[in-house]
């Protein structure tokens, strides 16, 4: 394996972790605080759709270092972009100066967006600084002061964002007082609906339900509508369990938030850069946001992010916001030939394709283990759901984590998501076959655990 494009197959050579593996783990933990770290994988390399640790084991990835490589590792475009702008310059703060390739990646994502073009990009260098601006957009425009957010969100971890997350009790623990004026209502979610009444599963229901909820015990009765800035939501929850509201529900909520002055922001960090078999989430729900936070993929892995706001809700004078790395060069040139890849090599159709393919299989594994409750998703964002028996759907979260670690111990990487389930996220370039070798491993590893 003398060149990354070798690196094509499973290949464990030790036992895992190995030995050099082991050794950074160890000094990582010397020297490194304390972070999110799980599956005990010291990557050095990676080509495709795979990763190489430094004992030599190579592992099929099904995690996208987290959806943020989507067009796959080592892509010989997006290298040749990245190394021709390094030649020429690399950083010049973007927010106090000008620089074409910035014009020229802000053009790129407005041409890919949903819905109208007349929209402005402020970079950023991560998903949760993408939200922070975004609640700045909203705040700026609407002179108010208070959100409405879902339970069950993951929105970044700084003060503003976190305020919004409410998919772990540990993201806030230690954090109060956060930024007030975020109000949490439940978000619509089709296999454990929030408010325990049958036929709420029905989607017109369960959406109708959230709505009346926000108007009738929110909106109503403590929160004065004309007070709230804007709806944050995520198309699809992530960290939250890969939860699939009901098709129109967005458009449901986004009327309503209208209909009171409120802008309808859409948190696509992980759902975005053809993620769900759409290029953006918010197209499969039939709507053009009025802001939308972006991150992970925007740029295969160097840090970028962006608030993309309707040209009306640009701020209104200079100094309201700003940053330093924001549209760097490097990320912008990452950001231009990603999108050139994903739309050349036709990725959201194989995100599509290879979904329903990878959706059918969960589905065969869901109809054989009773211990898989639910299988959900869109596209290349996929779930399955551990549960304790079918009737209560009560978590099985040590299942799942079980699941995980035998998985990596044969060779692929996977990712909790939420209380029980594992999410499938690989590149958008992977093939069938690498989704059977996927199979074949979660399969074996579920049978172990049982």
């Amino acid at each position: 394996m003398e060149e990354n494009k070798m690196l094509k197959k499973i290949v464990i050579n030790t036992e895992l972790p190995g030995p050099k593996a082991r050794e950074i783990i160890n000094m990582d933990s010397k020297f490194l605080a304390t972070s999110t770290k799980s599956l005990p994988v010291v990557a050095c390399r990676a080509s495709d759709c795979y990763i190489e640790d430094v004992d030599g084991n190579v592992f099929l990835d099904f995690s996208s270092g987290i959806s943020t490589s989507n067009i796959g590792y080592s892509n010989s475009h997006l290298i040749s972009a990245v190394e021709d702008q390094m030649h020429k310059m690399w950083h010049f703060a973007g927010t106090d100066f000008y620089y074409k390739i910035q014009v020229d990646a802000a053009e790129a994502l407005i041409n890919v967006m949903p819905g109208s073009r007349d929209k402005k990009v402020f970079f950023t260098n991560s998903g949760t600084e993408s939200n922070e601006a975004s609640i700045k957009f909203a705040k700026s425009f609407t002179k108010r002061p208070q959100f409405i957010g879902f339970i069950g969100g993951f929105h970044g971890r700084t003060m503003g964002s976190l305020a919004f997350t409410a998919s772990k009790a540990t993201h806030h623990e230690y954090f109060y007082p956060e930024m007030p004026g975020v109000h949490h209502i439940p978000f619509a979610d089709p296999y454990r609906n929030p408010f325990g009444i049958d036929g709420y599963e029905d989607p017109e229901n369960l959406t109708g339900a959230v709505v009346d909820y926000l108007k009738d015990y929110v909106l109503d009765r403590y929160v004065p509508a004309e007070s709230v800035a804007g709806i944050l939501a995520e198309p699809i929850q992530g960290e939250g369990g890969y939860i699939v509201p009901p098709k129109y529900f967005h458009k449901r909520m986004m009327e309503l938030a209208h209909e009171y002055g409120m802008l309808y922001i859409m948190d696509e960090v992980q759902t975005g850069f053809g993620r769900t078999g759409y290029f953006f989430a918010s197209e499969y729900f039939g709507i053009d946001p009025d802001i939308m936070s972006l991150a992970k993929s925007i740029a295969s892995g160097i840090p970028m992010g962006a608030s993309i706001v309707k040209s009306k809700y640009d701020f209104e004078k200079s100094g309201l916001h700003s940053n330093t790395f924001g549209g760097n060069m490097l990320a912008c040139a990452a950001s231009i030939a990603t999108i050139d890849e994903i739309k050349s090599k036709k990725m959201v159709e194989n995100s599509n394709k290879m979904g329903f393919y990878l959706n059918k299989r969960l589905r065969e594994l869901q109809e054989k283990y009773p211990s898989i409750g639910d299988v959900r998703g869109l596209g290349l964002m996929q779930a399955i759901d551990f549960v304790m028996d079918a009737k209560s759907k009560k978590y099985n979260k040590k299942l799942r984590d079980n699941v995980i670690e035998s998985s990596f111990k044969k060779g692929l990487i996977l990712l909790g998501a939420g209380e029980s389930a594992i999410r499938f996220i690989p590149p958008l370039i992977i093939r069938e076959e690498q989704i059977n070798d996927a199979m074949e491993i979660l399969d074996n590893s579920i049978k172990e655990n049982l």
